[in-house]
Parts: structure tokens; C-alpha cells; sequence
């Protein structure tokens, strides 16, 4: 038996070869047999480039082979693989302070002070780090000559929220001696740093024979909330009241500061006024989910509200991301339906309603069935696919969007008179340099939060092309964990081109810390490599500024000026490359989370609190419960992460009958 299967495995690899790139004819021979064929399907659809122009069903049946094959093949371990006694769940109702107890079979799994996993192997590049240089490439490639915004689609909100996320989810430990880059005599006349010192991240010894040393995470990977919460029972006790659940706040709806002018809050490293007012809008959102629960649980006492609210918050926060912060930065309708579909049903119809079965069959009777028929939240058990549950270096990699980030905040007048699309007239621009850390706490409380999240709505970001990296970074005071400003200024793009120095994320050598260049990281996530630059773009200027910089080495090209550099899909504000590590790591996120699935219910959240989940939608949603005045007046958008209306799911309230059309001729785009 096992021969005829090996003979059917070597007939079946030899017919694939002559169909197949050949830098994937290794990976392919390694595959199962039916691993094999799914491959050859979603390569001969990349052969093409047409996946994101299929129907909307033929487009989430390639996602979701796609994601299966990365599922497989793109998940890999850092460290010992835990060993003993399960614990019991049961003993553990609620998210602890630093994230343990979590995944059933791994008390410590995604807690802190765990290492970043990895999504690709690690490619050694000892022989050149410095090939080419560093602040060349931050210079002629990266630096913003002259700003490029996203036009409607995505908002200095949408800016800040990733950054929020980031907050929640990673950041690297470091070392505590510091090294220095100096600018070369080709560019340092353009750069605003002749050199400067910065600390490397501190890499440790994983105790496993295939990835010998990893980065720790000092920030929990899991969605809860630890933005605001902190990552570790101090930082909790910090921002705690001790009295009825609630969370500490300023009157004027911002975050409390200390005696050191430093925001209260659960995380504060390298954060500015935009990231401030999230966090502050959930602290509200937390408080008034204690005074909802509180109301039909009178006999819940402080511990016991906070960790309801804490559970409720945190998949609120979730939520916002799958299915309204996502579904504008990947503005399809297969992305729509790909994004809800993680949280409700898989098959979405986009004219027509929730899915197979529906927002409201679920909201009544639970979730019934699979991720296909119910979704992935509510799976009745999480699944890691057999490799403990992490964030991964590559996932801190494709998240490096500064330049989303513009040169000023435009600040509006509230005061003002709304017109016919709600816009207030501009006033003052603030600087974005005097919006972050303590200055930007201390400004931010003279501004307000209407007037902030006013202007930042109407504001568009920055969009992730090459020339657009923000002047302003390349002269930034870093701070501590503890919200300080360091003594020594730091290039930031430059840091980016060697070194995954992420401001409000992480820091970490890119090339140092062996991950893979642009082109061995599409071959490694089965995406068909360049073979010359109008592979990658067809914008003639970036071409002969890839060619003055990396010459004719494609191979040499750094990812991030690869997923800046790389033609957009219509309606991505992201390149393809960055997306293909979403779609693995997005539903991860939520399908090994038992928050997520098995415990996903009311005795775990209350009922209240799973009404309060289920109930909320979007960042509209949040914003409409505490300032319901200012969407009234100001907001003219269907979500809070645009600037104006142009397109939406046109949800009806009627079930399908025969006169709606096959999901197979739905359009794919409205973008």
C-alpha cells in the first residue's frame, strides 16, 4: 500500500514540475500529495494574476487554500516545545495579567516574555549586513520627498489604530549597551543624523537544534487588550481604580498623567497623541461595560467586573480590527467577505447579509457548525495547528507602516457650523514631533479629544510607497518602557533598512536577525519571486532608484523597500506580499484564543457583556456609545477609519430567495 501511494506521490511530482516555478519544485516535493494539487491550483492562478479579480467565491476558495498551505508550511516554533500536565481551564475564567493560561496544552503559550515565532525559516546574512548600506537605502529610497496620502480611503485614525494594535501585541527586549551607525559620505550630507546610537535587541539562545536563537516578546501576543491594560500584574495595578472593575481616567476623557507628565495607561513606549485618544476611548468603553454588567450582576464584586470587562473590551477591540479596520485597508468585496467571515461565517454574501447562515441566526442561537457555516469565533475549541501560539518576526516585519504617518496633525474647529459633508474648517497644524510622549500628552490635554478625533478623521494618512517615510523620524527621541525619553536621537527609516527599529512597535536587526529578504520571502510564502525590477513596479523612477541602489542584485532588495516598492492591488493600501502574512496570522490571532472559541459564550463574558460584544460592529459603534454628539455632527462616513462613503456592504433586511443572484457573479471590486 505505502509503495503505490509513493509511486502515485513520484508520478504525480514528476507532472508537477513541468508546471511549477522552479525554486518551488523542493518545497512541492516535500507536500502531501493533496497539498500538492491545492498548491498547483493557487500557483497556476498566480501565473496569471488574477485572484483578486475573481468572483467573490472563487476568490475566498484560493484565500482559503492559500491559508491551509501556510497553515503547514509557514508556521515554525522558537524554543522548546512545551512538555507536561495539562491545566485545567475551568481554574482560569478570564486573561490573566501577562497572558498565561490561555492555550489549553501550554500554560505559558503567548504570555510574556515568550519568543517570536517565525513564519519563515531564518536566512543567515552574516556576509552582508551592510550590502548596501543601511542609511543609503533609508535615504534614496525611504525618506519622504514630498507627501503621498491615501486620498479616502484610510484616516489618521486608521493610522493610529494599527499603531494601538501594535501597542497590544509586540515589542522586543534589548540590550543594554547601545552601537552606533554612521551616515557614509555618499548621502550624509542628506541626512538630518551624521551618526547616532541605538539598542539592538537582545537575541537568546532557544534551547531547539533548528532555530538556535530568538527575540523575547515584552508585550503579550494575544488580542487582550494589554494596550490598556499592560502587560504584567504591575502595569495592571497601575491603571486599576480598585473600584467597581473600573480603569483609571481624566475628567476631560484622556488618559491620566503622572508626576512625570507620562500618560497612565498599560502601554506608553514611543506613543503619541493618536494612539493616546484610543487608548483613553477604551478605558471609557471598559468603565461602562463594568456599570452595564454591574447593573444585572449587583452581587459581582470589583475583581470579578474588571475581568468580565476586560474580556468584553478586548474582543470589542478585536472585533473593530477584523471588520471594520481591516475591510478599509483592503477595500474588496472578497476581503469583506474574507474578514466578517472570520468572525461570523466564512461564506459572506456581500449585497445580501452575514453569510450562510447569518449575523442573526448566530446572535440567537450560537454558533453552529465550523468556521464555514459559523465562523471562527465560537469554534467549539482553539487550534494552534500544532505549533504553539506566538507572533512572528515576519508579522513585526510587514506591520512597519510609518509612512502612514503625515508631517503635521490638521486640526479643525469643532466650534464651527457643520457643512453639507460634515467637514469643519481647518485651523492650526500641529507639528507631529509635539505630539508625542510627554509634550504630546501635555498638548493633547489643551486640544481635547472631540477636537482631536474630529481632526484625525478628517485627515488622510500617509500611503506606504516608496519616498514617503516621514523627514521627521529620521531625527526622533526614542523612549524606554517606561514612556522616558532616551538621550540619543535615532534615524528611523535607516534603522528600518537594517535594522527593524519600529517606532510604537519593536526593534530588531532585520537583516541581523536573519529575516528573509524580499525575494526569499515571497519564494518561502509560495508567491513567485522577481526576476527584475518591472517585476515589481512599473513606476520608472523607482526602477532607477533601485538600480543606482541594489544594481541589478534583486535578490539584495530589503523587504521593506520591496512592500513599498511592490504595485498595490486596486483597493489594497498594502502590497500582496504583506497581505499574504494577514491572511495566515489574522485568523491565528483569533482561532488559538480560547477567548475566541470554547470560551467564547455567556458564562464566560456574562450575558450582558456577550450581548455587548455581539451588538458592536465597528469604531462608530464605540465612538456613537460615549460621544454620540460628535458622530452626529461631524462623522459623514460609514466607518470611522475613512474620511467619506464609498462604498459598503448594502445589507437588506430579507432573507435569500431566488431573486438574488449567484455569489458567483457578485463584482469583486468597488474600489
Amino acid at each position: 500500500m505505502f509503495g503505490l501511494m509513493d509511486s502515485i506521490k513520484t508520478l504525480s511530482s514528476s507532472s508537477l514540475r513541468r508546471f511549477v516555478h522552479h525554486d518551488f519544485h523542493e518545497v512541492v516535493a516535500r507536500m502531501t500529495i493533496i497539498d500538492a494539487f491545492l498548491f498547483l491550483i493557487v500557483h497556476s492562478i498566480d501565473k496569471l494574476r488574477i485572484w483578486h479579480r475573481l468572483p467573490v467565491l472563487l476568490g475566498l476558495l484560493y484565500l482559503s487554500i492559500r491559508r491551509h498551505l501556510h497553515q503547514e508550511y509557514n508556521l515554525f516554533n522558537v524554543g522548546r516545545s512545551p512538555v507536561g500536565v495539562r491545566y485545567n481551564p475551568a481554574d482560569y475564567p478570564y486573561r490573566t495579567p501577562d497572558g498565561k493560561y490561555n492555550e489549553p496544552f501550554n500554560e505559558g503559550g503567548g504570555s510574556q516574555g515568550t519568543f517570536f515565532g517565525r513564519n519563515v525559516l531564518p536566512v543567515n546574512q552574516q556576509d552582508k549586513l551592510k550590502k548596501p548600506d543601511p542609511i543609503v537605502v533609508a535615504t534614496r529610497l525611504l525618506a519622504r520627498k514630498k507627501f503621498i496620502d491615501t486620498g479616502k480611503q484610510f484616516n489618521m485614525i486608521a493610522a493610529s489604530w494599527i499603531q494601538f494594535m501594535i501597542h497590544d501585541w509586540i515589542d522586543h527586549m534589548e540590550e543594554t549597551e547601545q552601537i552606533e551607525l554612521v551616515a557614509p559620505k555618499e548621502v550624509a550630507n542628506q541626512c538630518p543624523l551624521k551618526s547616532f546610537k541605538f539598542y539592538r535587541t537582545k537575541e537568546l539562545p532557544t534551547g531547539s537544534w533548528e532555530i538556535k536563537t530568538g527575540a523575547l516578546n515584552i508585550r503579550t501576543p494575544w488580542w487582550d487588550g494589554s494596550a490598556i491594560y499592560g502587560s504584567n500584574a504591575k502595569a495592571l495595578h497601575k491603571v486599576r481604580t480598585f473600584k467597581d472593575g473600573k480603569l483609571k481616567i481624566s475628567e476631560d476623557g484622556l488618559l491620566l498623567r503622572d508626576q512625570d507628565g507620562i500618560a497612565v495607561s498599560g502601554d506608553v513606549r514611543n506613543s503619541w497623541a493618536g494612539v493616546s485618544v484610543l487608548q483613553a476611548l477604551f478605558v471609557k468603553e471598559h468603565n461602562a461595560v463594568c456599570d452595564a454588567i454591574k447593573r444585572e450582576n449587583k452581587h459581582l464584586g470589583d475583581e470579578e467586573l474588571y475581568r468580565h470587562a476586560r474580556l468584553v473590551t478586548s474582543a470589542v477591540i478585536a472585533k473593530v480590527h477584523t471588520i471594520d479596520w481591516t475591510v478599509e485597508l483592503l477595500k474588496t468585496d472578497t476581503l469583506l467577505a474574507g474578514m466578517r467571515g472570520n468572525w461570523y461565517a466564512y461564506l459572506w454574501f456581500p449585497e445580501y447579509g452575514y453569510g450562510l447562515l447569518g449575523k442573526k441566526f448566530k446572535d440567537k442561537f450560537g454558533h453552529v457548525g465550523g468556521a464555514i457555516l459559523g465562523g471562527v469565533v465560537g469554534l467549539k475549541k482553539p487550534d494552534n495547528h500544532g505549533v504553539p501560539y506566538s507572533l512572528t518576526e515576519e508579522f513585526v516585519s510587514v506591520y512597519r507602516m510609518h509612512s502612514l504617518l503625515p508631517d503635521y496633525l490638521q486640526l479643525r474647529d469643532t466650534s464651527a457650523a457643520p457643512d453639507t459633508n460634515k467637514s469643519p474648517p481647518p485651523t492650526e497644524k500641529i507639528p507631529m514631533p509635539s505630539l508625542i510622549g510627554r509634550e504630546g500628552e501635555k498638548r493633547s490635554s489643551g486640544i481635547g479629544f472631540i477636537k482631536l478625533m474630529v481632526s484625525m478623521g478628517h485627515q488622510a494618512s500617509g500611503a506606504l510607497e516608496p519616498w514617503n517615510y516621514p523627514m521627521w523620524l529620521r531625527d526622533l527621541v526614542p523612549q524606554d518602557v517606561g514612556g522616558m525619553d532616551r538621550p540619543d536621537h535615532v534615524d528611523l527609516p535607516a534603522l528600518e533598512g537594517n535594522v527593524r527599529q519600529s517606532y510604537s512597535r519593536c526593534s530588531i536587526w532585520d537583516r541581523e536577525r536573519n529575516v528573509a529578504r524580499y525575494n526569499e520571502f515571497r519564494r518561502a510564502l509560495l508567491l513567485i519571486p522577481i526576476s527584475k525590477w518591472e517585476d515589481l513596479t512599473d513606476d520608472q523612477e523607482v526602477i532607477e532608484a533601485l538600480d543606482q541602489v541594489y544594481g541589478n542584485e534583486v535578490e539584495d532588495l530589503d523587504l521593506l523597500v520591496g512592500l513599498m516598492a511592490e504595485k498595490k492591488i486596486k483597493g489594497f493600501a498594502i502590497s500582496e506580499t504583506a497581505f499574504i502574512i494577514f491572511l495566515l496570522m489574522a485568523t491565528r490571532r483569533l482561532e488559538a484564543d480560547r477567548f475566541f472559541t470554547s470560551n467564547f459564550n455567556e458564562e464566560t463574558y456574562t450575558k450582558k457583556g456577550f450581548e455587548w460584544v455581539n451588538s458592536t460592529e465597528s469604531l462608530k459603534d464605540v465612538l456613537d456609545r460615549h460621544y454620540p454628539e460628535m458622530t452626529a455632527k461631524w462623522m459623514n462616513s460609514a466607518s470611522a477609519f475613512s474620511i467619506i462613503p464609498k462604498w459598503g456592504p448594502k445589507v437588506l433586511n430579507r432573507g435569500l430567495d431566488a431573486s438574488i443572484p449567484s455569489i458567483c457573479q457578485l463584482p469583486n471590486n468597488h474600489v
